[in-house]
């Protein structure tokens, strides 16, 4: 059953397969429920295709708000009416009295969050907003977060613990750019995206560092497609939003949308 299983993934996804199909077996077979961590968009799918396999298996995601890009899972008998169940969530306002805080961007609030020593799979979607941020945290560490995290990017914060029907969301921004490159490869749109030379972006690609839909690609060559969304680590992440057609020179034009 595990080779047939495993023959639909990649080999590096197979330790969240095992989890997965754990939690899966022990609500169909022996009645357990399990809330998981946060999950992000490709465990969520890996998920849903396992629990799928399953006839007396239910799962209900929930991200805190409709859209959220990371949920906790909560996988359990058929039979149990999942919608009064808590999903265990809160919300971890981040703001400050220093007028820096307007600079702040993502990147800043998730290396804060993550130097506190938790896991990324404790923390849900992050809300940049112009006077501070508003996280989705697990209600188990909660109250860790809210006493330790006093400092964002050299910036004094302050936080507080609030409930979900207080959360204040942030108008998803794409930062648009115009592309003309060689030829559709992941290698050549990202060097273009981020500025950097090829034999830059080749080097993090082959470590594994870069995500194509949320999945490990490590293939340079690999042609990628409208609605991609590709992330190279410490650079941050960009969707495909346009294939434009191709230039008299024979160079395709590509639109993109960089996450800021």
């Amino acid at each position: 059953m595990k080779t047939e299983i495993y023959a639909h993934f990649r080999p590096e996804e197979r330790m969240f397969v095992d989890r997965a199909w754990e939690w899966v077996v022990g609500a169909g077979d022996y009645h357990e429920v399990k809330l998981t961590d946060f999950l992000d968009p490709r465990q969520i799918f890996i998920l849903d295709s396992l629990a799928r396999r399953h006839p007396d298996v239910a799962v209900r995601l929930d991200g805190g708000y409709e859209g959220a890009e990371r949920v906790r899972a909560l996988v359990a008998p058929d039979y149990r009416d999942l919608s009064t169940e808590s999903m265990k969530l809160k919300v971890l306002v981040i703001s400050s009295l220093d007028q820096k805080l307007d600079s702040l961007e993502h990147g800043d609030y998730m290396g804060a969050l993550l130097s506190l020593g938790l896991k990324r799979d404790k923390i849900g979607d992050i809300h940049v907003l112009e006077d501070g941020c508003n996280v989705i945290v697990a209600e188990e560490t909660a109250e860790y977060l809210s006493t330790h995290l006093r400092q964002v990017h050299r910036v004094n914060v302050y936080t507080e613990i609030k409930d979900l029907d207080q959360l204040r969301i942030a108008a998803q921004k794409l930062e648009p750019l115009d592309l003309t490159v060689a030829s559709l490869r992941l290698d050549g749109i990202v060097s273009d995206a981020f500025r950097l030379s090829r034999s830059k972006v080749l080097i993090p690609i082959k470590a594994g560092r870069c995500r194509v839909n949320w999945r490990t690609e490590e293939d340079p060559s690999k042609s990628l497609q409208e609605g991609d969304v590709v992330s190279l680590q410490g650079f941050g992440r960009f969707k495909i939003l346009e294939l434009d057609g191709v230039t008299k020179k024979g160079r395709y034009r590509v639109k993109i949308g960089k996450f800021v």
